[in-house]
């Protein structure tokens, strides 16, 4: 009996773990998890060499026991339960029924991800240090960072900003900004969010700005390869300043757009929001980013971002720029 189960043991041991394959055109066979297949490539993960990037048209066919969406030319999304290699350029699409289909009619492949997840954590920090040394010596730094949790129904989003300059030794400049928004799911796309915003800041007219807000946003998507979310509140805004304190209603508008590129190594990302204050001081406030993360590994990320805060009121425009390149994780 011993000997028996001894023997299963080493069988379960050895038994190879169900991977995707792919063989190529000059004869080699790789084995991993298909991630996408997007822009003419294939991103395939491996034990052996990590994330590999393979020419679509390099691939003579390949196989995948899990499920795929496939788009192909001309025709809607499908998923496909199951791949079986087929015949040189085609692969054997099983979904109910069995197709085979030439290679190249196949524009993309992604592995479906439900809307509604058990589980799902998800978040980015990204740094930025420059050091001036001329006539003067200035020293500055930026944290950004973001994080989502969903699990059921609900979605929990987290924002948050610190940056802190000094210049000869004195602090010019020190503010931070967090954000919680929870948002609850009734439908596959429909969800109503409730959040909260606060900034501080040492070197402004207004010291502290505080947002309650509360609408509807809708999820046009959200797989592998990118989300896109649109979201309309109304809001409760204060603000505190030396001179005073000021209260008012605003409307607003946010989106939240995220993309994979070039086989997943590249994302280009934008999160966006205009408020619009029902009082007539003020016509317009926008606060927008748009940037791109290279990713070097698995966590490893170089960013370049670009941020525009804007402000309309009394007939001037004031504008803020920046500019950031830094280094970040992502999970």
């Amino acid at each position: 009996m011993s000997r028996v189960l001894l023997s299963c043991l080493l069988l379960s041991l050895a038994w190879p773990v169900a991977a995707d394959t792919v063989w190529l055109n000059n004869g080699d066979r790789l084995s991993g998890e298909i991630l996408l297949l997007d822009g003419g490539k294939l991103a395939l993960k491996t034990k052996y060499a990590g994330r590999v990037l393979i020419d679509w048209k390099d691939i003579d066919t390949l196989a995948s026991d899990k499920p795929l969406m496939l788009r192909r030319e001309g025709l809607d999304s499908e998923i496909g339960h199951q791949l079986k290699a087929a015949d040189k350029g085609k692969v054997q699409v099983v979904n109910g029924r069995s197709e085979t289909v030439a290679l190249a009619s196949i524009t993309r492949l992604v592995p479906p991800r439900p809307l509604l997840k058990d589980r799902v954590w998800e978040g980015n920090l990204d740094a930025k240090l420059d050091m001036e040394r001329n006539e003067d010596r200035t020293d500055e730094w930026k944290l950004k960072g973001d994080t989502r949790v969903e699990h059921g129904r609900w979605r929990h989003v987290l924002r948050g900003e610190l940056e802190n300059e000094t210049e000869n030794g004195e602090k010019t400049e020190d503010n931070w900004e967090l954000e919680y928004d929870l948002d609850r799911f009734f439908t596959d796309h429909w969800f109503w969010r409730s959040g909260y915003e606060q900034q501080e800041d040492q070197f402004e007219g207004i010291t502290r700005q505080r947002i309650l807000g509360t609408g509807p946003g809708y999820r046009f998507w959200d797989n592998e390869l990118g989300r896109l979310d649109l979201v309309g509140q109304v809001n409760r805004v204060r603000l505190d300043s030396p001179y005073g304190d000021l209260s008012f209603d605003t409307w607003s508008m946010e989106w939240d757009y995220k993309r994979l590129l070039w086989g997943s190594r590249l994302e280009f990302y934008s999160t966006a929001e205009l408020q619009v204050p029902q009082i007539d001081e003020i016509d317009y406030v926008f606060d927008g980013e748009a940037g791109l993360r290279y990713r070097l590994n698995d966590w490893a990320r170089l960013s370049l971002l670009y941020e525009l805060n804007q402000l309309r009121g009394l007939g001037t425009t004031v504008s803020d720029r920046h500019y950031l390149i830094g280094l970040g994780v992502g999970w």
